[in-house]
Formats: C-alpha cells, sequence, structure tokens
C-alpha cells in the first residue's frame, strides 16, 4: 500500500530533514506528519538510535506553532544531526562528522 508522508526509516528522517531546511516559520506545517510511518529498526531498539528518534518525535510533536518556532527548529536540527551521527556509529563508520558547513 502506497504511503501518503513516507514510511521507513530513514525516509520519514529525510523528510522531516527537508521541512528543517525551510525558514523556521515554514518548517512545521506537515514535519509531523512524516513520524505517522516513522518505523524504528529491530536492529535499532535499545540504542541511542531509538532514544534520539523518540526525543524526535517529542520535539516535532509538542511544538506549538507560533512559540519560539526558531529555538525549537534550532533544537529538532541539533537532533536530527544527533541520530544521523549516531546511525553511522552504528552501520560501522567510526568518526561521522556532520561537517562545518550544514
Amino acid at each position: 500500500m502506497e504511503s501518503t508522508f513516507g514510511r521507513g526509516f530513514i525516509t520519514p528522517i529525510m523528510l522531516i530533514a527537508k521541512h528543517f531546511g525551510l525558514p523556521a516559520e515554514q518548517a512545521w506545517f506537515g514535519a509531523a506528519d512524516h513520524l505517522q510511518g516513522l518505523t524504528v529498526p529491530e536492529r535499532f531498539k535499545g540504542t541511542e538510535i531509538e532514544e534520539l528518534t523518540t526525543l524526535l518525535r517529542k520535539k516535532v510533536v509538542w511544538h506549538q506553532p507560533g512559540t519560539m518556532d526558531k529555538e525549537d527548529a534550532r533544537d529538532v536540527v541539533f537532533t536530527l544531526n544527533r541520530l544521523v551521527m549516531a546511525i553511522d556509529r552504528e552501520l560501522g563508520i567510526q568518526d561521522p562528522d556532520i561537517g562545518t558547513y550544514h
């Protein structure tokens, strides 16, 4: 069955990241929709990746539009950065780095 807002693990993360590449006032609209299909793979259960995914969900769902948009968006981006680096480490990349320009 085709999904409306993406399904999987990396796909919803990428779609959420696209939202937060927009200005903070625009980033929030529809971002939470991508959480519906976000599934943590069994191999990541009980790891930092699952914890960061839960944190990401909370930050996106609990945000109140119009209140601290910029600060909360910055916090979501920080969590996304931590999450993708944790995924890289779990996949065997010993020294992942988000880089200077991101």
